[in-house]
């Protein structure tokens, strides 16, 4: 039951979205590729593959509606752990992706961002990512963030670091050290100051956050969706922006009656 709350559900007014309310910041943690391949009897690599496709369309939708930040979920530390031959495919999917959409998103006005552990990337992904890059620096519209050899553990623990050197140097001191010292060290300081997501979906019925953004969700909407990501539409996500439009905000405090 207490589940229910984060769910979905289906709403027949979903176009009737206030335009006013759309979240600057939304995360998406892209799940079900490999159960969407298995219903169809085709091996996982095929969902990846949709689900791909999948991320054009949502950008492109996120964009329309005015969102700033569109940050997804693309492969985190932990997915190494993966088979040899999956890792491998889905660390081609970069060079595949931004060879045929960068077009696309230079023509929405959207601007690529990568954060993540990029240096421990194959040569051939990180070319294709830095090349997309730099091809849509420029652009003023929507960004779309993807979280490629991320992990929220791993990301506290380098600006744990950054900030204790600072403090060896004598460039800060303990006293100085407070949450917005710590949210510019983190990999999303860049994105300020849409630096936090309002909203995370996660799709597929899994309910967990799975090392995803953990500072930066401490006040974030989360919806969860049985939706599977290839088959994640327009639609679904009007339906979680929805969602989000009618929770009641705030932020551990209580609004005047």
């Amino acid at each position: 039951m207490f589940s229910d709350l984060f769910k979905t559900k289906r709403h027949n007014d979903q176009d009737h979205l206030d335009k006013t309310k759309i979240p600057a910041h939304i995360a998406i943690i892209m799940d079900g590729n490999g159960r969407w391949a298995k219903k169809r009897g085709l091996p996982r690599v095929a969902g990846h593959k949709q689900g791909m496709e999948t991320v054009k369309e949502i950008t492109k939708v996120a964009s329309d509606l005015g969102v700033k930040v569109l940050t997804l979920y693309a492969f985190s530390t932990e997915n190494w752990k993966r088979p040899t031959d999956e890792v491998g495919f889905l660390m081609d999917l970069p060079v595949k992706f931004f060879n045929t959409f960068v077009p696309e998103l230079i023509e929405k006005n959207v601007r690529v961002n990568v954060m993540g552990y990029i240096d421990a990337l194959p040569e051939a992904t990180k070319k294709a990512v830095f090349d997309a890059i730099e091809q849509t620096k420029d652009n003023t519209g929507m960004v779309l963030n993807f979280a490629l050899n991320y992990g929220s553990r791993a990301e506290i623990t380098s600006a744990i670091k950054e900030i204790v050197c600072a403090v060896q140097k004598g460039e800060l001191t303990e006293a100085e050290i407070t949450e917005e010292i710590v949210s510019k060290q983190l990999m999303t300081a860049s994105l300020a100051p849409y630096d936090e997501p309002e909203l995370l979906i996660r799709t597929s019925g899994e309910e967990r956050i799975s090392n995803f953004l953990l500072w930066q969700i401490a006040y974030s909407e989360l919806v969860f969706t049985d939706v599977l990501w290839p088959d994640f539409s327009e639609k679904d996500l009007k339906e979680s922006i929805l969602c989000f439009q009618q929770r009641d905000r705030r932020f551990g405090g209580l609004k005047n009656k």
